[in-house]
């Protein structure tokens, strides 16, 4: 049987994602199915934000609610440190590039996600700064000039090139927003995963991709993310 693949479309700044990441970690580790990440650049170029007292108020909430329906945590150094940070810059592209850079190191583009989010949503650091990155980076076990010289080789325009075919993904797949999970079952026929019925449900949600990923005659797809994600800026 054909390998099953996921394609997980998401951005390292988006809250939604960050409360999705116990369902990806799960599908990681489910047998006969591969999880592809494709950053989509929420909060870059003219998208890019400044912390400010108007920004710590609009997300505090959604943050709230994402810790209430998944389970994962909000730490102090975020939310009364980072986003009390008016010096803090928003900024997609370089977290982005760490995630390809460490997977051009061995496979390693997941384990930098799951680190940068909790660098940020956990310890509240500036997952943007080029020394943080190479921190993070050598915590997962990489070697830091190693590091520095795979993310200098995929910065700029192999960056732009992958978030550019990351969009084009979700346009093609139908995806409403950040997170975005499609499953190919083999075939190459797409499925949008309904990401809101299994948040904070780790379990159902395996059993569905072992549905999906091997789908009984006749099966119904189940189509795109619902209203509680991350839209992607026009």
């Amino acid at each position: 049987m054909t390998q099953a693949i996921l394609h997980y479309i998401f951005d390292p700044l988006c809250g939604w994602c960050y409360g999705a990441a116990p369902l990806l970690e799960a599908a990681r580790g489910l047998a006969g199915i591969d999880v592809v990440f494709h950053g989509g650049g929420m909060m870059t170029g003219s998208n890019r934000r400044q912390i400010t007292p108007q920004w710590r108020n609009y997300v505090l909430p959604h943050d709230r609610r994402i810790a209430e329906m998944t389970g994962q945590p909000f730490g102090d150094a975020y939310l009364n440190g980072l986003l009390k940070d008016g010096s803090a810059l928003m900024d997609s592209e370089p977290p982005i590039t760490a995630t390809l850079a460490a997977e051009a190191l061995g496979g390693r583009g997941l384990d930098m996600l799951h680190r940068l989010q909790t660098a940020h949503y956990v310890d509240g650091l500036r997952i943007a700064d080029a020394a943080v990155l190479r921190a993070l980076a050598q915590e997962i076990g990489l070697d830091g000039a190693a590091f520095e010289a795979a993310y200098a080789e995929q910065s700029g325009a192999a960056t732009q090139r992958h978030i550019e075919a990351s969009r084009a993904l979700l346009n093609r797949v139908g995806g409403q927003g950040f997170p975005t999970f499609a499953l190919d079952d083999g075939t190459g026929k797409l499925t949008v995963l309904d990401l809101g019925a299994y948040l904070g449900r780790p379990r159902e949600w395996l059993a569905r991709l072992a549905q999906v990923a091997a789908p009984a005659p006749g099966a119904a797809e189940v189509l795109a993310c619902g209203p509680d994600s991350c839209a992607l800026p026009d």
